[in-house]
């Protein structure tokens, strides 16, 4: 249950656009002076948290003189640009009333794509957290474009929680948690806890976001996934439950961590990286890959999808679906010449030391 919060170290906390904001679209300043008041109760003793909060949007439209969130894209940019330097001071003055400092951190989909972006970010955040600071993170809209951005600060908290190895994520929201219907209907029940993700197929989840935000149900159950499969809990649970949350109480929906956590690298390989193409490989191929812990050779490649190159990352997909995802060593080109042959025959057609198409240190497996 939500208990595992109790033995957590070091937590990400995502609040969205609508327990932010006002019924007229402007900041919740109660409900960031509660958050910080909690948060920084709950840091002492040597824990640690860090904030993904939404809300720089809603914070620009009162001053630019809107009354409802902006349709196109540089409106969009315009509010945020306006709206995150007033909400990180709201955040600043709400966490120095209990002697916490915050810093402000904006990031892009580069910044979590590209390997060495996202190890920066990972060192920039670990030595903010040692300095006891609250990093406030964000998605820095007023650069980000429609087409190359997270989409929500769900799916942005999961990725920090990744990045720093995170112990849970709470997304917190306008509701109780995941219910069997919306909550609104009758016969809704509340999930508590969400064991396996194939139990989530016959729940229906709608996925209209609220009148100031972006996101809905279906990107938190996404983002929770991701997250637990990263080895972090992650609870999803109405704003102002946070302090009965972070006190190991049971309340919302409690998604539990996978046993073991994957490595940084093979984390970034599995959700971060961009994908350049894709192979399809044989039923053999996919087994030993999920099963024998094997690397992909060239014997197991049924088909090159795409134009990639050494170095990039790229889908493997078997017979039943997506496999996992890995740095191939050779071009597509090379890869296409090489599907189906054995070593030896690689060998009697001049391919010196041939080495796996994916060796297992650089695979990570998502079936």
């Amino acid at each position: 249950m939500s208990a595992g919060l109790a033995q957590a170290r070091r937590v990400v906390v995502k609040i969205g656009s609508s327990s932010l904001t006002r019924e007229d679209g402007g900041l919740d300043l109660n409900r960031i002076d509660v958050v910080a008041r909690t948060a920084a109760q709950w840091c002492r003793g040597g824990r640690e948290i860090v904030i993904v909060s939404s809300g720089a949007v809603a914070a620009g439209l009162e001053p630019l003189g809107l009354a409802a969130r902006p349709r196109d894209l540089a409106t969009i940019q315009a509010a945020a640009a306006m709206g995150q330097g007033l909400l990180v001071a709201r955040w600043s003055s709400a966490f120095q009333s209990h002697h916490r400092h915050v810093a402000q951190v904006l990031l892009t989909t580069d910044d979590v794509m590209r390997r060495e972006h996202y190890t920066n970010a990972r060192q920039a955040l670990e030595r903010l957290l040692g300095f006891g600071v609250v990093p406030i993170v964000n998605e820095n809209d007023t650069v980000a474009t429609r087409e190359v951005r997270f989409g929500d600060n769900d799916r942005l908290a999961s990725y920090v929680a990744q990045i720093i190895a995170a112990d849970a994520l709470i997304l917190l929201t306008d509701v109780d948690g995941l219910y069997t219907l919306p909550p609104d209907r009758p016969g809704a029940r509340l999930i508590p806890v969400v064991e396996d993700a194939e139990a989530l197929r016959p729940v229906l989840v709608t996925g209209a976001g609220s009148r100031v935000g972006s996101g809905g149900m279906v990107t938190k159950v996404q983002a929770a996934t991701m997250a637990a499969a990263s080895g972090a809990g992650v609870l999803l649970t109405r704003a102002d439950a946070l302090e009965a949350a972070l006190a190991g109480e049971q309340v919302g929906t409690w998604f539990p961590p996978t046993e073991s956590r994957p490595a940084s690298r093979t984390l970034w390989i599995a959700y971060a990286a961009p994908s350049r193409g894709e192979l399809l490989v044989d039923q053999g191929a996919a087994d030993a890959l999920t099963g024998g812990k094997k690397s992909l050779l060239a014997a197991g490649v049924r088909q090159v999808i795409s134009s990639f190159e050494s170095g990039d990352v790229v889908d493997i997909a078997g017979p039943s679906g997506l496999v996992g995802r890995g740095i191939v060593a050779y071009d597509s080109d090379s890869v296409a010449a090489m599907a189906g042959m054995s070593a030896r025959d690689l060998l009697a057609q001049g391919w010196e030391n041939p080495r796996p198409v994916v060796h297992r240190d650089d695979l990570a497996i998502l079936a």
